[in-house]
């Protein structure tokens, strides 16, 4: 069967006129776990914007997009979980084919129901940063996924007003946890405290001093959602002893380890993708806590941090989205809708 789709034969500055072209695929009926889906709105998240960039040379076109939405229309002889005409969301995988396509084949185990009272426009922008963010407050930092059940615990966040922080705040803050988080406007500093942040810490200023002065010596935990190397040696220094950091953007430099060892603290990556990679058996989970988090947006405890939609999904858009991330500004997330290349 035949798509449109938008693709990518070389990496790319995104100013350049070759780096999206609008593109005809074959897409294959699915077999086995995998699900077909019409793609009806995706989003574009920074790992996007970073593979474009490093994409090499290829004669057959690479297929971005991490997160969407859409209908089932058809799904593999061995697929259980889901069937025609449901509505699903998720972020897929990072070594197949990606949602910047009219249709996309998907394992089930990575796809849930989409939430019934979100638009898809809220929707598609949750899959990748809602599992980011909830693999590293529940997986990597161990807290209890469950309504008010790590009171009396603290997690920093860094960069909260972005894309994974948008949704940590308030998983977080659901999970019972006192959410200190960082912003450096207004209208940012704003957006986390509507999402429930605690306390709001300006990163242009000295971090420990902001939280001396609400009376806080240490952190419970914390997760880095920006770089890396300028954040582990600042934060190192604010967390309780035998506590954890999460790290999620890779380092540029070698990491200053030897901070982490006085207090034995734990340092983990988060990449929501190792599971599908790996092919682990643990892939499955991440069907269930989009399950989850559609139920805990259904419920109006979470509510949608897509703040930029364009409509139509082609190279050009898809261009004008991949420079809006690439500001490294974005205020939650950007969200185009089909149609394709219209």
């Amino acid at each position: 069967m035949q798509a449109k789709a938008v693709g990518a034969y070389a990496g790319h500055a995104i100013s350049d006129e070759k780096a999206f072209e609008d593109v005809t695929i074959e897409v294959a009926q699915p077999t086995g776990r995998d699900v077909l889906v019409e793609i009806q709105a995706v989003s574009v998240n920074p790992i996007d914007t970073k593979q474009r960039q490093t994409q090499p040379a290829t004669q057959i076109p690479r297929i971005l997009g991490f997160d969407a939405v859409g209908r089932v229309i058809a799904v593999g002889d061995a697929v259980t979980s889901l069937m025609t005409d449901d509505v699903v969301y998720y972020a897929g995988a990072n070594d197949r084919p990606g949602s910047n396509a009219q249709y996309q084949l998907v394992d089930e185990r990575l796809a849930a129901l989409a939430p019934k009272n979100w638009a898809v426009t809220a929707a598609a922008g949750l899959p990748l940063t809602g599992l980011t963010a909830w693999e590293a407050l529940f997986e990597k930092l161990a807290w209890q996924p469950a309504k008010n059940a790590n009171a009396g615990h603290s997690v920093l966040i860094v960069n909260g007003a972005g894309g994974v922080g948008s949704v940590a705040i308030q998983l977080a803050k659901w999970a019972g946890l006192t959410v200190i988080t960082t912003a450096g406007q207004s209208k940012t500093t704003a957006w986390v405290k509507d999402l429930g942040a605690d306390i709001v810490l300006d990163y242009h200023q000295d971090l420990a001093t902001q939280l001396a002065a609400h009376q806080i010596s240490t952190v419970d935990s914390a997760i880095l959602l920006q770089s890396t190397d300028a954040y582990l040696p600042i934060v190192a220094p604010l967390m309780r002893p035998l506590s954890t950091i999460v790290a999620v953007v890779t380092n540029a430099e070698p990491l200053p380890m030897a901070l982490l060892k006085a207090k034995s603290l734990n340092f983990a990556w988060e990449f929501m993708f190792t599971k599908a990679d790996y092919q682990l058996p643990e892939m499955a989970t991440q069907g269930m806590i989009l399950a989850k988090m559609a139920q805990l947006a259904d419920d109006g405890i979470l509510q949608p941090t897509t703040k930029k939609v364009i409509d139509g999904i082609s190279a050009a858009t898809l261009k004008a989205a991949h420079a809006s991330v690439e500001t490294g500004q974005m205020l939650g997330k950007l969200v185009l809708t089909a149609p394709f290349n219209a």
